[in-house]
C-alpha cells in the first residue's frame, strides 16, 4: 500500500514538473493583452487547430512570420481576429495558405534571414478586430535601450489538449549587437539580419510557440521572434529577425514589379 502511495505521489510530482515546463514555454514575465488590442496578430495553426507560431497580417492577402514556422501549406491554417486560441469567440477569420515564400537567404543552421511571407487563398476582412501591421522603412533601426513589445500565445498542451490561452505580451528593451554578440552571450552568432531584446536581469522574454510573432517598436513591427538560448536567461536576450532589413523584399514579394496592376490595397 505504501509503495502504491509513493508511486502515486511520484506521478503527481512528474505531472507538476511537466506542467511547469509547458507553462514556461509561453511569453515569459508578461501579462494578458487587452482583448483584440493587437489586431494584426495572427495565429498559425495546424490542421488539428493546434497553435504553433505567431505572425502579423501585413496585407489582406499576406502574413509575415518566421521561416522556421514553415510546416507546409497543406498542414497550416491562418487565424486572424483571435484572442483565446482554442475558444471560438465569433471574431475569428480563417484562411488557408495559397503559397509560402521563404527568404532565399534563410539558413536553418544559423537562423539567418528567418523570415517568410504567406499568401492567403482568400483575403482577410479588415474590421474592428483585424487590421494591418505597420512596418518600418528599409534599413531603419532602433537604438539600444528602446522599449519594445513582443506578443504571442505560446504552447500549453497539458492533458493532450490546449487550455484557454489568451494572447500575452511583454515589454523588453533593445540590446546592442555588440553586447549580444559578446563572448558572454551569443559569441558572434548574431548577424546583421537579427535584433536582440531583453533585460540584463533576464526574466522577460518570448519563448517556444511565440515564433514569428511581432516585436513592436515605435508602433511598427521591427522584429519577429526567431530564436534564443533558453527563455528569459539573463545572459541570452531573445533574438528577432530584423524586419527593416527585409522591407524591400517584402514589398517586392507582395506587389511584384507591376505595383499598379495589382488590385490589392
Amino acid at each position: 500500500m505504501n509503495l502504491l502511495m509513493c508511486l502515486f505521489c511520484l506521478l503527481l510530482d512528474l505531472t507538476s514538473i511537466h506542467s511547469r515546463m509547458l507553462m514556461q514555454s509561453r511569453i515569459i514575465g508578461g501579462h494578458a493583452a487587452a482583448p483584440n488590442s493587437i489586431k494584426y496578430m495572427v495565429s498559425l495553426q495546424s490542421t488539428s487547430s493546434q497553435h504553433f507560431c505567431g505572425g502579423s497580417l501585413v496585407h489582406r492577402y499576406w502574413v509575415l512570420t518566421a521561416a522556421h514556422c514553415n510546416i507546409g501549406e497543406d498542414q497550416m491554417m491562418i487565424v486572424a481576429g483571435d484572442y483565446k486560441v482554442n475558444i471560438f469567440e465569433g471574431t475569428e477569420q480563417y484562411a488557408k495558405p495559397h503559397r509560402l515564400v521563404t527568404h532565399p537567404l534563410y539558413n536553418s543552421s544559423t537562423n539567418n534571414a528567418d523570415i517568410m511571407l504567406i499568401k492567403l487563398r482568400a483575403p482577410m476582412v479588415l474590421n474592428k478586430f483585424v487590421s494591418l501591421a505597420p512596418l518600418p522603412r528599409q534599413g531603419t533601426g532602433v537604438v539600444e535601450g528602446h522599449l519594445c513589445q513582443v506578443s504571442g500565445w505560446g504552447h500549453n498542451s497539458v492533458g493532450g489538449g490546449q487550455v484557454p490561452i489568451e494572447l500575452r505580451t511583454v515589454t523588453v528593451p533593445i540590446v546592442s549587437a555588440a553586447r549580444c554578440n559578446s563572448s558572454d552571450s551569443f559569441n558572434g552568432n548574431i548577424t546583421t539580419n537579427m535584433i536582440c531584446a531583453g533585460y540584463q536581469s533576464g526574466g522577460k522574454d518570448a519563448c517556444k510557440g511565440d515564433s514569428g510573432g511581432p516585436l513592436v517598436c515605435r508602433g511598427r513591427v521591427y522584429g519577429m521572434v526567431s530564436w534564443g538560448n533558453g527563455c528569459g536567461d539573463a545572459k541570452f536576450p531573445g533574438v528577432y529577425t530584423a524586419v527593416s532589413r527585409f522591407r524591400r523584399w517584402i514589398d517586392q514579394t507582395i506587389y511584384g514589379p507591376h505595383l499598379r496592376c495589382f488590385g490589392y490595397r
